[in-house]
């Protein structure tokens, strides 16, 4: 854990002395924030005739407002996060899935490109045989007709 900081802040033209766990910077930036409310709404000529408890209670309000929204916001892309988290790991599992499936194909391809070189090589060789009995055949009536 961070040690405990102080810093002076000006809030509203009053000097205010924050501490806590983050830096200087970080209470600086929550005091001009807090500061940028109020210039906000000293902007506004109603809000100027408002007592000073109605106008603290109406930045109060407006800060509360802002807090709201921005942790409605959050939750928002935490869901949206963990869809496209789920909608990953889905995806991954398709990619394996069909990694696993083409790995298969191809391993039956490369085994049926075997069976095909050696069917056409028996093929080959039957049909070569075949014609040497065909013309072993020829030769045999040639020498049959020959001797009569």
């Amino acid at each position: 854990m961070s040690a405990k900081t102080s810093a002076e802040v000006v809030i509203d033209g009053k000097v205010y002395t924050l501490s806590g766990y983050e830096g200087e910077d970080y209470l600086q930036k929550v005091a001009a924030y807090i500061n940028n409310k109020i210039n906000e709404y000293d902007a506004l000529e109603e809000y100027r005739h408002l007592p000073a408890n109605m106008r603290a209670t109406l930045i109060q309000l407006n800060i509360a407002d802002d807090y709201f929204k921005a942790k409605a916001k959050i939750e928002k892309l935490e869901r949206d996060a963990e869809l496209k988290d789920k909608e990953i790991y889905d995806l991954k599992h398709d990619l394996i899935s069909n990694q696993v499936k083409t790995e298969t194909a191809e391993a039956s391809v490369k085994e049926l490109e075997a069976q095909n070189r050696e069917l056409l090589f028996n093929k080959a060789r039957l049909e070569a045989t075949l014609e040497d009995k065909l013309l072993d055949g020829k030769d045999v009536r040639k020498n049959f007709s020959s001797k009569k």
